[in-house]
């Protein structure tokens, strides 16, 4: 096949690449973006697979049935609770596909190095498809443990831990810089592998939950760069863009949620958050809640719904493992019917990954028109006669915004605390990713609804209609 032909299908699936990333960047054409890249990818894949006569047509065809099937499964098992740890799953088998296909190609290079030159580009390659996929890869799977609940949650720090990591990325670099000096030594390759595989792990655990949503999209940055590194290794131009394109659009991700959770890159990566809450913070849970938290009933609620003119739903997490979204979409449905105005106000990091709650509610057919981003609807929360919490914690904690001293201070949040009535459904008092007590539970115009998510919004679906 020439290679005028290779590179014009190249371009093509680098095209379907960007008209792709575009279609990701709204929900109401996330859909097609995403068919579009997968797409681009199925093309690249199959005219890589004959251009190099890697394997027979046979094969080809049985790679793509068995990886579409294994796909398909995976795209119908996995629920959207399940999503985030998914996504982060899936980044780490980049980033092993990458220290894979590099590795592979630098034993057969170094085979060759009594015999022919191997370029200096190609080592440098090597060492960053390696270096940066197993990082990916090993603080891929500790994401996916720790969003999984195989790993705690919570932020793993111990003495020295920074001076470890910068030891194990110095370690890295210098068995790097042996690797483009000594290509033909392959040791040196497996060497650098193991010592960036334990940088992986000390970079993510140190990293609590509330920060997940961060670390999911730098993991797919670093996933991006080192598919781009390995195309210069392998001297592939669609490999490269595709990498190029991942690791653009997920560092500008990471830096847009950085700057969502107000936090920096660097506190993200090295600080932690979410640690260990021990018996003070206990304590203090128990002092702000004490006497103060007022429970209600789906009853007390709908007569309040009754006699008001707007409400506001905040999606969080606990709306994705109850998997209440239907339920809320009826609901919904039902006060509009009565003449109230109803709108969803959406936090960036509500749940475990960017645009969780987007995809859920847009899974229910809800209206895009009536998803207010954080900014748009902290301007109305205080016209807002009734908000409605479901399963949301941190992201709604006043803490963030008046304390000086918490894992969530100076995260912008939603401030549901100004409307005039906030009902808060939740199963209990529990604190959510940062481990910290949320006064607003505890707050005057506060009502707590003690129940299931999706149990709770039914019966309040049933109350109103009743009322």
């Amino acid at each position: 096949m020439s290679a005028d032909l290779v590179n014009i299908v190249y371009l093509i699936a680098a095209s379907l690449f960007v008209l792709g990333l575009k279609g990701l960047s709204h929900p109401r054409t996330a859909v097609r973006g995403n068919m579009l890249g997968a797409l681009g990818m199925f093309i690249a894949v199959v005219i890589t697979l004959i251009n190099q006569q890697i394997i027979g047509f046979e094969a080809i065809v049985g790679g793509l049935i068995l990886g579409g099937v294994i796909g398909g499964i995976w795209a119908v098992k996995v629920p959207m609770t399940g999503m985030p740890q998914f996504v982060g799953l899936c980044n780490g088998f980049g980033g092993g596909a990458s220290v894979l296909v590099a590795g592979a190609a630098f034993v057969e290079a170094s085979l060759q190095a009594g015999t022919h030159a191997v370029p200096v580009q190609f080592s440098i390659a090597t060492v960053a498809s390696g270096m940066i996929g197993s990082v990916t890869f090993w603080g891929s799977l500790i994401a996916f443990g720790k969003l999984q609940g195989l790993v705690s949650e919570k932020a793993v720090r111990f003495p020295a831990d920074h001076f470890l990591k910068a030891l194990m990325l110095l370690a890295g670099l210098v068995v790097g810089v042996m690797i483009v000096m000594n290509p033909g030594v392959t040791e040196y390759y497996w060497i650098m592998i193991a010592i960036a595989s334990i940088l992986g792990i000390l970079l993510v655990v140190p990293i609590g939950g509330a920060d997940m949503p961060v670390v999911v999209a730098l993991l797919n940055s670093y996933s991006g760069t080192a598919a781009a590194a390995t195309g210069f290794v392998l001297s592939n131009n669609v490999l490269i863009i595709a990498g190029s394109l991942v690791g653009a659009s997920g560092f500008i991700l990471t830096q847009i949620m950085c700057k969502a959770m107000n936090r920096s890159l660097a506190n993200v990566m090295f600080a932690g958050v979410g640690g260990d809450t021990g018996g003070g913070e206990a304590m203090a849970a128990d002092e702000i809640y004490d006497g103060k938290v007022k429970s209600t009933t789906p009853e007390e609620v709908a007569m309040l719904l009754d006699s008001v003119r707007s409400v506001v739903f905040v999606p969080g997490y606990g709306l994705a493992v109850a998997q209440a979204q239907h339920a809320v979409r009826d609901l919904s449905n039902l006060l509009e019917s009565k003449g109230l105005k109803v709108t969803f106000a959406i936090h960036p990091v509500a749940g475990r990954m960017p645009g969780h709650m987007n995809v859920l509610l847009a899974e229910a057919d809800i209206s895009y028109d009536k998803l207010k981003d954080m900014d748009e609807a902290n301007t109305g929360f205080e016209q807002t006669d009734i908000t409605i919490v479901i399963g949301a914690n941190d992201v709604i904690n006043p803490l963030a915004r008046d304390s000086a001293d918490t894992p969530l201070t100076g995260m912008p949040i939603l401030d549901v605390d100004k409307s005039k009535t906030v009902v808060v459904i939740k199963r209990s008092l529990s604190p959510g990713f940062a481990g910290i007590a949320n006064p607003l539970f505890a707050a005057d115009n506060c009502l707590m609804l003690f129940a299931d998510g999706k149990q709770a919004i039914q019966d309040l679906t049933a109350a109103v209609k009743d009322a």
